[in-house]
C-alpha cells in the first residue's frame, strides 16, 4: 500500500517558520518527483514546489521563491519543505504528491500525480 504522510503543519505568526515533511512508503522513492501543493479557502489547489528525487532538480513558484526550500532525504524516503518568512497568504492546506517519473508527466499539473497525502493545515496569523 502506498502512503504519503504530511506532517509539520500548524499555527505560526507572520514572519515565522515551519518545516513540513512528506514521508513516503510503498513506492521506490527515487523513481518519483514529489510535489507540494496548497489549497487556500475558496481557491483552487496549486502546485508551488517540486523536486525530482532522482536528479535533485527543484522548482519554486514565484510567490515562494527565496522563502521556501524543498529537499529530499532518499535514505528516509522523505521530502522536506522549509518555509521561512511566512505570510498570512500562505495559509492553506498543504499536500504532497508523488509523480512517477517514467510516465514523463508534467509536474506542474496536479492530474499527473499518482499518489497524494491527506494534507496538513498551515495557518499564518497576521
Amino acid at each position: 500500500e502506498v502512503q504519503l504522510v504530511e506532517s509539520g503543519g500548524g499555527l505560526v505568526q507572520a514572519g515565522g517558520s515551519l518545516r513540513l515533511s512528506c514521508a513516503a512508503s510503498g513506492i521506490t522513492f527515487d523513481d518519483y518527483t514529489i510535489g507540494w501543493f496548497r489549497q487556500a479557502p475558496g481557491k483552487e489547489r496549486e502546485v508551488f514546489s517540486y523536486i525530482s528525487t532522482s536528479e535533485g532538480i527543484t522548482y519554486y513558484e514565484d510567490s515562494v521563491k527565496g522563502r521556501f526550500t524543498i529537499s529530499s532525504d532518499n535514505a528516509k524516503n522523505t521530502v522536506y519543505l522549509q518555509m521561512n518568512t511566512l505570510k498570512p497568504e500562505d495559509t492553506a492546506v498543504y499536500y504532497c504528491a508523488a509523480l512517477w517519473e517514467a510516465h514523463g508527466g508534467d509536474p506542474s499539473q496536479d492530474y499527473e500525480y499518482d499518489y497524494w497525502g491527506q494534507g496538513t493545515q498551515v495557518t499564518v496569523s497576521a
